[in-house]
């Protein structure tokens, strides 16, 4: 169960950013109470990658020890959270959603169900929200965007030098 990696990732301020190259290992939902909470989610996408495959291009996370065994990495500024670890492993699990290409990697499986939402087979039912005919709020949004870009930059905030 893997799916092809060669991305970039990183935190939604971009004080953090990786690489991940070759095979991403066990794409999958985690839905145990640990995750849920480290996510701020009803869930955590996660895949793992080799170490060797993987490297930090721009800062470094904080980790918070989440169990004797599993260290959280996120960032220190904005609190994006990163990467689930097992020192120990060969292997770095990396949020999926912090890719800078999340729709490139599906997850294949789920872990961790006893904890799922019990009401999970029931989204695909909710009301869709209509789009705004005038996406002023969207557009604002957009024009003032604190967000790092979903692509590896030179320097960020642009301009500045990291």
């Amino acid at each position: 169960m893997t799916a092809e990696a060669d991305g970039s990732g990183g935190c939604q301020c971009g004080a953090v950013r990786y690489r991940a190259k070759g095979e991403l290992g066990y794409p999958h939902l985690c839905h145990c109470r640990m995750c849920q909470k480290a996510a701020g989610n009803y869930f955590m996408p996660l895949a793992g990658v080799m170490r060797s495959d993987f490297t930090f291009t721009r800062g470094a996370p904080k980790w918070f020890q989440s169990s004797d065994l599993v260290r959280r990495g996120f960032c220190g500024d904005c609190g994006t959270p990163l990467f689930y670890d097992i020192p120990e492993a060969d292997f770095i699990n990396i949020t999926l959603g912090s890719l800078d290409d999340p729709d490139a990697v599906k997850p294949v499986m789920q872990s961790n169900t006893g904890q799922k939402m019990s009401w999970f087979h029931a989204l695909d039912g909710l009301p869709l929200e209509p789009q705004p005919e005038t996406p002023d709020r969207e557009n604002a949004i957009a024009a003032s965007n604190h967000q790092h870009p979903d692509h590896d930059t030179k320097s960020w905030p642009l301009g500045e030098s990291s």
